[in-house]
């Protein structure tokens, strides 16, 4: 288990905790404290999981890995220069 995502799973249980607790207590304010902690702790797990298989995947088709990101810097090339030539400076 990666770091990052340790974390995220003990921010998501923080603000479970957070959140139940604001509901014990009637605090919206702290229930919605707790639902945001509870949602950065997922997202910051979904960003390890992902990290995680990019690097998996890297590592076992480098030529695909570098194919899409060819692919992708053409693209992105392909629209700035098309965007680029609306412009007026």
């Amino acid at each position: 288990m990666d770091t990052n995502s340790a974390q995220g799973a003990v921010k998501e249980a923080a603000g479970k905790v957070q959140g139940a607790a604001g509901e014990m207590l009637g605090d919206t304010r702290e229930q919605m404290a707790g639902k945001a902690r509870e949602l950065s702790g997922k997202a910051q797990q979904l960003c390890a999981n992902t990290t995680s298989l990019l690097r998996e995947t890297t590592a076992e088709s480098p030529f695909t890995t570098l194919a899409v990101v060819a692919l992708a810097g053409f693209v992105a090339g392909a629209l700035w220069s098309h965007g680029g030539s609306r412009r007026d400076y």
